[in-house]
C-alpha cells in the first residue's frame, strides 16, 4: 500500500530560462510535489517523525527555485525531485514545474513539466 502526501501552487520567485532577460529579472514559478510513502506507521503514533514534515519539504524546495539558476524546468523539477527523494520515507515522487510567464509570444494558460522519480 502506498499514500499521497501532496503540496500544490508553491509559488516561488526564481531566475530559470534560456533567456538573459528570464535570468536578470526571475518570474514566479509554481511547484507542485506529490509523495509516494507508507503513512501508516506515522498514523498508527500519531508521529511525525515516521512521515515527511510537508512544511520542511516546501522550504526545501523554495531553497532550490531560489538557487542556482538552471536553463531547462526539466532540470529543476529534476532538482526538486531529488530533494523529495533524499526524504527516506519516499517511495517516488511526481514533481511538476509550472512556467505561467514563459516567453511565449502567443496567448497561453501555462508551460508545465511533470516528471515521476522513484528509488533506484
Amino acid at each position: 500500500m502506498t499514500d499521497r502526501i501532496s503540496v500544490r501552487g508553491l509559488r516561488v520567485r526564481g531566475r530559470h530560462g534560456v533567456l538573459a532577460a528570464e535570468r536578470e529579472l526571475g518570474q514566479e514559478f509554481v511547484v507542485d510535489v506529490t509523495l509516494l510513502l507508507d503513512t501508516a506507521p506515522a498514523a498508527a503514533g500519531d508521529d511525525l517523525a515516521k512521515t515527511v514534515d510537508y512544511g520542511e519539504l516546501a522550504q526545501d524546495l523554495v531553497k532550490v527555485v531560489e538557487g542556482e539558476p538552471v536553463n531547462l524546468i526539466e532540470t529543476l523539477a529534476q532538482r526538486l525531485a531529488d530533494v523529495c527523494l533524499a526524504r527516506e520515507l519516499v517511495l517516488s515522487a511526481e514533481v511538476s514545474v509550472h512556467k505561467p510567464a514563459a516567453p511565449i509570444p502567443l496567448p497561453f494558460d501555462d508551460v508545465v513539466v511533470t516528471i515521476n522519480r522513484s528509488r533506484s
